[in-house]
């Protein structure tokens, strides 16, 4: 099995957007996003992301969701703000007997806001962002997270309309703007490639975090997805369909060592795919 470091960071920067973390299957994943104030699972702690206020679980296996006691102490410790954790709403009440353990062996207050989610939620972020919620496919509750950007543009029809009469209207109470979406970031944590097929914003939002756990043939595709996760060949299969700007890749396999990885995917990937994904070992 190839060693790997306790809580490693790996960073990249693309359209004002900056994508923090590391992912490997069995070990750990998390992922954060510093401009947009959230973070995606929390298999391990790097002590850097405690600052991040706001975290989205995908599911409850441990290498996404161990680090979650340490981070609530953690922030509680620093006198910082309690965080705000979303997670399957399937989970949500065995999570809440899980910290009130911790908290009986820490001696130490677990201080948190939980919320419990499912597919087709919406959370407000911010006046400019809002986070869908969407069903992935793994073999224990699990969903994924698009992070859309809005903005809110004047009505076609009072184009050319003087500004105090604009007013006017807003204070009449008159919906003069409507909303418009665009999918920033989207996190699918551990799935099958059922996720993608059932949900083709994810081959749109300008940045997909995801996973390819396998990527030698002889690893049986029908187990693989069996057990809620995707191989590159559903990579391959699906290579015209993605037109994000960033795919970020990671929980490969501990069987795999990083440059295997990096060669095989070299002589594989097509030049338009290979161009936009970044390999996350």
């Amino acid at each position: 099995m190839h060693v790997v470091d306790n809580a490693p960071i790996m960073k990249f920067e693309h359209a004002g957007l900056t994508v923090e973390g590391y992912s490997r299957a069995a070990v750990q994943s998390y992922w954060r996003i510093p401009e947009l104030k959230i973070g995606f699972d929390l298999g391990a702690q790097p002590w850097d992301f405690m600052v991040t206020p706001t975290w989205l679980i995908s599911h409850a296996h441990l290498d996404h969701m161990a680090a979650l006691p340490v981070y609530i102490a953690r922030r509680r410790m620093m006198k910082m703000k309690p965080p705000t954790i979303y997670l399957p709403e399937a989970n949500l009440e065995d999570v809440k007997k899980l910290l009130l353990v911790w908290q009986r062996l820490d001696r130490g207050r677990m201080v948190v806001e939980l919320k419990g989610v499912k597919p087709g939620d919406e959370i407000e972020l911010s006046r400019d962002h809002v986070i869908s919620v969407i069903r992935t496919s793994h073999t224990v509750p699990s969903v994924g997270y698009v992070v859309w950007e809005r903005r809110f543009k004047l009505k076609e029809e009072y184009h050319g309309r003087p500004g105090n009469e604009l007013r006017d209207l807003k204070y009449a109470g008159v919906e003069i703007t409507h909303e418009v979406r665009t999918p920033l970031v989207a996190y699918t944590g551990d799935t099958s490639p059922h996720a993608l097929d059932d949900h083709p914003v994810l081959f749109e939002a300008k940045v997909l975090i995801t996973e390819m756990s396998f990527i030698v043939p002889n690893h049986r595709r029908e187990k693989i997805h069996k057990f809620g996760h995707m191989h590159l060949d559903d990579f391959l299969e699906r290579a015209e369909r993605f037109k994000n700007e960033l795919i970020v890749c990671g929980h490969y396999s501990t069987r795999y060592n990083p440059n295997q990885v990096h060669r095989y995917l070299e002589r594989k990937l097509p030049p338009h795919l290979k161009e936009r994904l970044r390999v996350w070992i």
